[in-house]
């Protein structure tokens, strides 16, 4: 391998590792808790809850402001004994349904459960009108009946009869 090779090899990876520096970074929770059972649940609640900020972003992985807030409430509020559904709704309260990443289902979120299957639906309704329309006619037949039809296969067939004759002469 020659010298200029060695360094472009040597500058991909460098620019290798840099890009995937990133995705190794992570928030890293070094706070103390007064028992074990309180730090899974701490894990948990971080874990399910959204970052009103990052919006796609869990409590946990997000590194805002907020979230470093929420963070330390939600430890707060295991410290002084508050169950997971009172944290939950406390934060529900503050930050409305977005923060929960599974929202219950009431009228302001139906349409976040149930549009999945409507759009399904519509889809399913789409394509079946395409094939409908896409189908080949069905032979609905001249309309006529057999002697009307007959009488016309008998003109039809003297008319073939009479261009043959002309085209001979």
């Amino acid at each position: 391998m020659t010298r200029p090779e060695k360094i472009s090899s040597l500058w991909l990876v460098v620019y290798l590792l840099l890009i995937c520096l990133p995705a190794v970074s992570g928030v890293v929770d070094t706070e103390e808790f007064s028992s074990e059972t309180l730090r899974l649940r701490y894990l948990d609640l971080t874990q399910e809850l959204r970052c009103p900020k990052c919006q796609n972003q869990n409590l946990a992985d997000s590194n805002s402001e907020i979230s470093i807030d929420l963070r330390n409430e939600i430890r707060r509020m295991l410290e002084e004994g508050k169950s997971d559904s009172e944290i939950t709704e406390f934060l529900v309260a503050r930050y409305g349904d977005f923060v929960l990443y599974r929202p219950p289902v009431k009228s302001t979120t139906w349409m976040l459960w149930g549009g999945p299957a409507v759009l399904v639906l519509l889809g399913l309704v789409a394509i079946l009108v395409v094939r409908r329309k896409n189908r080949p006619k069905a032979d609905l037949g001249s309309g006529l009946s057999k002697e009307e039809q007959q009488k016309l296969d008998e003109l039809l067939q003297a008319s073939v009869n009479s261009n043959n004759d002309e085209t001979k002469e």
